[in-house]
């Protein structure tokens, strides 16, 4: 065997969770990053369940929590404005403790849609990132966020200025670091300079709402033109979705079709406002939706119609979007959560358990890397877990209940015991063997807290712009046609 090669064994191989019953007691065997057998092995079961990791097709990747930097869960136009407090820390840092927490939780992959701390360092913050996805051994799609608009509010600031006085309005418009879309683009190619096996780029058009239709049209030449794809949100809000209305009467998605954004190699996350045509309409070109249950609660946005996904036949997947319940990145916990929250109230469950495990490890893996996985059999990327399923199950009377039923009752990733990614072991027992976890989380909350007071300069004039935008979306300024706030 290979220095390239591992053997791995499990008394239970779920390997193609939703689909297939578990294997009995085998052995798996990675080569070169991808699994070459699975060989069934005589014994005793060991308590041990192999599976696919788990997928995260859209995170921001962030290593100081939002609570940290005093951004409060509340709505998201109220929220946002407080993510401008967070201290500026190493990139480097930043992105590998993030990458570190998520492989803890038994996630192999994640779409990283990157919040800039400098906007004009851009690539060299995506080079920190790119070298943190190296180190920490996941694979990590890049979304380089691309914007041109609202950069205070949805559409006419002038409301807003009203609202907060033309002094502190002159102090939040000072802060505006507007980039011209030529620049914008030539980003992706200097960062694509950076991919690797793990690390690959994506076009991040952050939203209609803050993009104008030149940009997102230049986005859709250059993705079809290079094959890159593309990961945007999409109406995550009520305050989003009464915006495109107001200012595309026609329907924005009739718009975004018309100039070719909408293709296969688009993912859009949340999509908590969709109506049925429109599900339709991205369903027809081949879009996929990133449904991330946690962060829509945590933030007031509603929840995802995965029903209606499913009825128009719109692909989805499974996002954690950074902001985990409790704050831990547990994956298998969101997989649960997005389990029960969509079950509806029918005496049949709205989605079927295969659909679950589908979105979160086959339909999310396609967002964010081209290697082919989801599955544990040959041919497949060598992205396992290994989960402690004795520990999980341990007063589950023989046969009473099957693997996934425990999984989705119980799992969290306190039961993770290995997470490889390639054929490389990123955790074991708990501890991420490929970094130094605890050292890197003691350096960030070093750094963060030497920045800490200089950010915190700003908190009131930030507490004053949240008032004014409560005052703003209240009175409905943002549903103003034609006010597109340039």
């Amino acid at each position: 065997m290979s220095a390239a090669s591992l053997r791995l064994s499990a008394g239970r191989i779920l390997s193609h969770p939703g689909r297939r019953p578990a294997l009995g007691s085998s052995i798996v065997t990675i080569e070169d990053g991808c699994i070459s057998a699975v060989t069934p092995m005589r014994g005793a079961d060991d308590g041990f369940l192999m599976m696919p990791a788990l997928i995260d097709a859209h995170d921001h990747g962030r290593g100081l929590r939002t609570l940290a930097i005093g951004a409060v869960d509340q709505p998201l136009e109220l929220w946002l404005p407080l993510l401008g407090q967070e201290p500026r820390v190493d990139p480097y840092l930043r992105a590998a403790v993030a990458f570190a927490r998520n492989a803890r939780s038994g996630v192999a992959a994640m779409n990283h849609c990157h919040n800039p701390q400098r906007m004009m360092q851009m690539v060299d913050e995506a080079q920190a990132v790119a070298r943190a996805a190296r180190d920490v051994g996941i694979r990590v799609a890049f979304a380089v966020p691309l914007r041109d608009r609202n950069d205070l509010a949805y559409g006419d600031p002038k409301p807003l200025a009203a609202a907060i006085g033309p002094e502190n309005f002159r102090q939040l418009a000072e802060r505006i670091v507007r980039v011209p879309i030529a620049e914008q683009l030539a980003w992706i190619d200097a960062i694509a300079g950076f991919e690797h096996p793990l690390f690959h780029v994506q076009y991040g058009p952050v939203g209609p709402q803050w993009c104008s239709e030149e940009l997102l049209a230049k986005i859709a030449v250059a993705s079809a033109r290079t094959g890159r794809r593309i990961h945007m949100h999409l109406f995550e809000t009520r305050r989003q979705r009464e915006w495109a209305d107001a200012q595309y009467p026609e329907g924005l998605l009739r718009r975004l079709d018309a100039i070719g954004l909408l293709s296969d190699r688009l993912t859009v996350a949340h999509g908590v406002w969709l109506r049925p045509e429109e599900c339709e309409l991205l369903a027809v070109r081949g879009v996929t939706v990133s449904v991330n249950t946690s962060s829509n609660l945590r933030l007031g946005s509603g929840a995802a119609p995965v029903g209606l996904f499913k009825s128009k036949g719109l692909v989805w997947a499974m996002g954690l979007d950074g902001m985990a319940f409790d704050d831990d990145e547990d994956g298998l916990r969101e997989l649960r959560l997005l389990w029960y929250s969509q079950q509806g109230t029918e005496l049949q469950s709205a989605i079927s358990r295969t659909e679950l495990c589908d979105a979160a490890f086959v339909n999310a893996r396609r967002t964010i890397t081209p290697a082919i996985g989801g599955a544990v059999e040959p041919g497949m990327a060598g992205d396992i877990m290994l989960l402690a399923y004795r520990a999980m199950a341990a007063d589950v009377l023989d046969g009473a209940a099957n693997e996934l039923d425990v999984i989705l009752a119980r799992g969290r990733k306190e039961y993770l015991r290995k997470l490889v990614v390639a054929g490389r072991t990123i955790v074991e027992d708990g501890v991420v063997r490929s970094v130094d976890l605890a050292a890197l989380e003691a350096e960030l909350m070093a750094q963060a807290q030497a920045a800490w007071p200089p950010a915190q300069a700003s908190s009131e004039l930030r507490r004053r712009h949240q008032a004014a935008l409560a005052q703003f979306y209240g009175c409905g300024c943002h549903t103003r046609a034609g006010a597109n706030g340039g």
